[in-house]
């Protein structure tokens, strides 16, 4: 047998092996919704549509929970009201692993290509690595739509806007049509001096609430006037579930959680993203904006459930990106697929659910806020890296440590082209806020 075909079958046998074993972990870890939302979104739908109610009346029987999205939203899900509960599931899995598999691929192709790795066993390897990833679990366990709202966002920032195309920034409004929080991406446009996608986006979500105000009036006025600040249907703030600033807030003190902390938290928080956003911007890199703006999404929103923080795989997969565009051998690759490593298993491992019934004390603090403190550490430690003009339509391409230095990006082991081999690069000035 050939060198070339025995290496194919090495790594098809290596895939084999690996989805095995995550399908084991993922019967033992796996936690089974049934489809909960899935289940509050068809059941508010029908309710509206066949039942005659509206659709921010409903409430899942025997729950708290009912439709939280705006009316656009209710728009997009319309069609699941005429399908059946089982054809519901089929297409609420395929959309979450199909938008999952898409984004996957954009960040990581380009990193499979710059190092030599055959790129469907790259890709193949990483889809079972995020099929253990505990918020995508729970994202396709729960029938939820973060993959679709997070696909959107990426479209724009990951294609549309390093191609320079008139349509960045429709995604980011269609996604903040459909649920709110998006919204932050138009922030990050205009923070990063992106004003016609800013424009573009504001119209896009203007444009799809005024659409779905004239097709629902009276949903439109229910949510708009009542449902959006009826906060008792989204949940308990202080349960663990809830991985935002927010929740570290009000775990500690559940009967009367400081405002006035959260918000400057919040306050600090933003204004650290701002300064790494307009950097990463400055040089191109579009993928680490995606990533420090879904990171700060997660810690600023009041509520911030497990299942949401899929908006942490980017910046994990940039993890891997940058130590491997590191020198190989170097403490910089080191450090960084280390750091990579430890997230993602801190990421699949369920670990702030030991401490569900009981956060206090320092344990629960420390570890009952575990993917808090790993939010803080990719807005706070992501490396930027500039993109070359002509690469920018790649969102993962590179550039050579001398544009890396004089952006002012702190490189680790990297040699000096400027001096002897063997120096090494010295820190250089602070990232500037653009």
């Amino acid at each position: 047998m050939a060198q070339g075909a025995r290496r194919t079958v090495g790594q098809v046998a290596a895939v084999i092996v690996l989805a095995v074993a995550v399908a084991g972990f993922l019967s033992v870890a796996a936690v089974r919704h049934g489809f909960f939302d899935l289940q509050v979104y068809r059941g508010a739908l029908v309710w509206w549509v066949h039942d005659g109610g509206e659709i921010y009346d409903y409430l899942k029987p025997g729950t708290q929970y009912g439709f939280t999205y705006p009316p656009f939203a209710a728009l997009v899900m319309l069609p699941m009201a005429y399908l059946s509960w089982h054809a519901a599931i089929v297409v609420s899995v395929a959309a979450g692993v199909v938008t999952s598999a898409v984004l996957i691929w954009w960040l990581l192709d380009p990193v499979s290509r710059r190092a030599g790795w055959t790129r469907w066993f790259a890709f193949a390897v990483a889809l079972c690595l995020v099929a253990a990833f505990e918020p995508m679990r729970e994202t396709i366990n729960f029938g939820q739509v973060n993959t679709l709202l997070l696909f959107l966002v990426a479209v724009d920032l990951l294609r549309l806007l390093p191609g320079g195309s008139r349509w960045a920034g429709i995604g980011i409004g269609l996604a903040t049509a459909i649920k709110l929080t998006p919204g932050i991406f138009i922030v990050y446009l205009l923070v990063t001096r992106r004003w016609r996608a800013a424009v573009t986006a504001s119209g896009a979500a203007t444009a799809a609430t005024i659409l779905a105000a004239a097709l629902f009036p009276d949903a439109s006025r229910e949510f708009w006037t009542s449902a959006l600040w009826n906060t008792g249907r989204v949940g308990e703030l202080a349960f663990v579930s809830n991985q935002s600033l927010r929740g570290v807030v009000a775990r500690l003190d559940p009967q009367s959680p400081s405002t006035l902390a959260w918000l400057l938290l919040v306050v600090a928080t933003l204004v650290l993203w701002a300064w790494r956003s307009r950097a990463a911007a400055s040089v191109g890199d579009e993928a680490t904006g995606l990533a420090l703006t879904g990171a700060v999404m997660c810690l600023v929103s009041p509520v911030t459930w497990v299942h949401h923080l899929v908006w942490l795989l980017p910046g994990l997969l940039l993890l891997v990106d940058r130590g491997m565009a590191a020198p190989p051998g170097g403490r910089r690759r080191r450090t960084l697929l280390a750091c990579a490593t430890i997230g993602y298993a801190f990421l699949i491992s369920r670990i702030v659910w030991a401490w569900e019934e009981d956060f206090t004390g320092l344990d629960g603090f420390l570890f009952g806020n575990t993917y808090v403190w790993i939010s803080l550490a990719l807005l706070a430690f992501l490396p930027v890296r500039p993109v070359p003009p002509r690469s920018r339509s790649d969102p993962a391409s590179s550039s050579d440590s001398a544009a890396v230095e004089a952006a002012g990006v702190p490189q680790l082991d990297q040699p000096d082209r400027r001096s002897p081999a063997g120096q090494r690069h010295r820190i250089g000035r602070p990232l500037t806020v653009r």
